[in-house]
């Protein structure tokens, strides 16, 4: 088997699977229908986020049978993956208490990490540091906060999958400067599968990712982040760079959110990316403009920490320093009318 045939079969296949949960949704009048907290305009299919889900985990399925992946690592991956996207398939159809739903997401947390042998050590100030239990508590809600995150910012036509897509190219970049063999193929396959979804949902979106989707795609990338620190403990701080936009925008918004006195667990437009496509009247515009800052100014960093050029915590700090006053500039979490 040859990787370029696998990935390429990935993204055909996602993009078929896509278009053919479209039509599905679109009989049986599974539609996202605007409301005064939604940043479309017309009456869209979703649920296409279940392709990129599907062909992913055949994919490992498929990586681990030719040997490319051991079974720790297709198993982390594979039951945090499906147990995931089976509670965020189920809260598309039938709303999940917000109560139940987290604890859902720290099983499917401690699934992946079970398997993982827990939070390895990082590299910090100068050595490399087991944190122990508190590496494992912190992963957990590492986890879980990154698989939620993802959530919140699948707001826009193709955010989530710009995102996801120049993350992993990212992370294959990384793997292979790291001198990986088989590992960079995980963030391959989920770039392969998340670029055939996006030919349906880039500006304007024909079908929506869902939360199964976008919760899938967070704790996916949470869980290779992780694998990564344990090849270089230099790359958990790359991959940091790597989702900053995310990581920032969503951290910040909850923040101001739970400052105002605001629901958290209520859906809002509030974030950044979301007042700036409202700006700029276009979702197209902010999505390509969070590919480009994910590739010409986080990338670079990820990659100088990643060959130790650049200290790990004073890379994520300057990544992120203006993607924070990005967020303040826009009134992320601040109030809708404004």
């Amino acid at each position: 088997m040859r990787a370029g045939d696998l990935l390429l079969a990935a993204l055909a296949v996602a993009c078929l699977f896509t278009g053919l949960i479209r039509r599905y949704a679109l009989r049986s009048n599974l539609i996202d229908v605007p409301n005064q907290r939604s940043s479309h305009t017309l009456p869209t299919a979703r649920g296409g986020g279940m392709a990129i889900v599907a062909v992913f985990l055949a994919g490992i399925g498929v990586l681990f049978a030719f040997g490319k992946l051991t079974q720790v690592q297709s198993w982390a991956l594979l039951g945090a993956g499906a147990w995931v996207a089976l509670v965020g398939f189920l809260d598309d159809h039938r709303h999940i208490p917000a109560g139940w739903r987290l604890l859902a997401h720290f099983a499917g947390a401690g699934w992946g990490l079970f398997w993982l042998d827990g939070f390895p050590p990082l590299h910090l100030f100068g050595q490399i540091v087991d944190l122990g239990w508190a590496g494992h508590i912190f992963g957990l809600f590492y986890l879980v906060w990154l698989l939620n995150l993802y959530n919140f910012m699948d707001g826009i036509d193709g955010i989530a999958g710009i995102e996801a897509i120049t993350a992993c190219l990212g992370g294959v970049l990384l793997f292979r400067l790291s001198g990986d063999q088989s590992l960079w193929l995980e963030p391959a396959l989920l770039a392969a599968a998340s670029a055939g979804f996006l030919l349906w949902n880039f500006p304007p979106a024909k079908i929506f990712m869902g939360d199964a989707g976008s919760g899938f795609l967070g704790i996916m990338l949470g869980l290779i982040s992780i694998q990564s620190a344990g090849l270089n403990p230099n790359l958990f701080w790359s991959w940091l760079c790597l989702l900053g936009v995310f990581i920032v925008d969503a951290t910040w918004t909850l923040w101001r959110r739970f400052r105002l006195g605001e629901r958290l667990h209520e859906a809002h437009r509030s974030h950044a990316y979301q007042f700036a496509a409202r700006r700029f009247g276009s979702h197209k515009a902010v999505t390509l403009g969070v590919g480009a800052i994910n590739l010409f100014w986080l990338l670079p960093l990820a990659v100088s920490i990643s060959l130790g050029l650049l200290n790990g915590i004073l890379g994520v700090a300057l990544a992120y320093l203006p993607l924070l006053l990005t967020a303040i500039k826009f009134n992320a979490g601040g109030a809708e009318n404004r």
